[in-house]
């Protein structure tokens, strides 16, 4: 393949997203607003663009992979793709995502509509679950893309414009923030009350309760390893999403709104740029 790929944003999932789509053939430029992070990548076969303008010039697939709405919507306005681009938002967004199809449309763009379930791990195996929506005419372009940075595409609507994806992942965050504070609180009461964690863990192990998710998380606050897989800053902003388009669909969060305390008092700790599992020392006042 030989088509060209512009990738907006180059941190914890687009620099692997960008590096696979160069390995399976495609033309990729990639652009990031800290230009180091794409420079990294221009051993892997990236061209490294110093603007989004020129990151997406003739590109006829544009796919942004940033924070939040506001940076996205900042990123593809740089950018500046002709009318009839596809644009592939693969960010967590939220109810932002109106926004982002008010812009598409008022600039003729095809808007593909892809959050990804998975964190950097996953990225960079190639093994991201895409939750899409799209018009038909556009996944014929889109789909060898998404076969390449996931292991599964869910297609879960004919319109992006819809934001039927965006709002499929503030549900499936919604869980992962349960989970992870799940965890945490366990393993802190664990060590407040003198109990081996140890022993919590063989208990839930192999038992109805378990599932990768509690390993990996459980295994990090053990050995107190906080690489950045998702960071705490990130997970707070998810669950600040999740809130807000509860509050306007008249559903009430209260494991969401707790979880997005802890998240916000583990980031003034100064745990913020470390893995989310370190929402962990929001039970301690230390």
């Amino acid at each position: 393949m030989t088509e060209t790929v512009a990738v907006l944003g180059t941190g914890i999932i687009g620099a692997p997203v960008a590096r696979n789509l160069s390995k399976a053939g495609f033309a990729v430029r990639a652009w990031n607003r800290t230009a180091a992070k794409a420079e990294a990548l221009a051993g892997d076969g990236v061209r490294v663009a110093t603007s989004a303008a020129e990151a997406a010039e003739g590109a006829p697939v544009v796919i942004t992979v940033l924070t939040d709405g506001p940076a996205v919507l900042a990123a593809i306005r740089a950018a500046a793709p002709a009318a009839g681009t596809i644009w592939v938002q693969l960010s967590t967004v939220g109810e932002a995502v109106d926004e982002l199809i008010a812009y598409a449309d008022e600039q003729g763009l095809i808007f593909v509509d892809a959050p990804v379930q998975g964190t950097r791990q996953p990225a960079e195996l190639g093994q991201l679950i895409v939750l899409a929506a799209g018009a038909p005419a556009a996944r014929e372009t889109v789909q060898p893309l998404f076969d390449t940075i996931g292991k599964r595409t869910l297609w879960v609507g004919e319109d992006g414009r819809t934001g039927a994806a965006s709002r499929l992942k503030l549900v499936l965050n919604t869980w992962v923030i349960t989970l992870t504070h799940g965890v945490g609180e366990a393993l802190a009461l664990a060590e407040g009350l003198g109990v081996d964690p140890r022993h919590f863990v063989d208990v839930v192990t192999g038992g109805p309760m378990d599932n990768g998710y509690f390993q990996a998380k459980s295994a990090a606050i053990l050995k107190n390893d906080y690489t950045t897989a998702f960071s705490v800053d990130n997970a707070e902003k998810d669950a600040r999403l999740v809130l807000e388009a509860a509050a306007r669909a008249g559903v009430r969060m209260d494991a969401v709104e707790a979880g997005q305390a802890r998240f916000a008092r583990a980031s003034e700790a100064g745990h913020g740029d470390e893995d989310m599992a370190a929402g962990y020392f929001a039970s301690f006042d230390k």
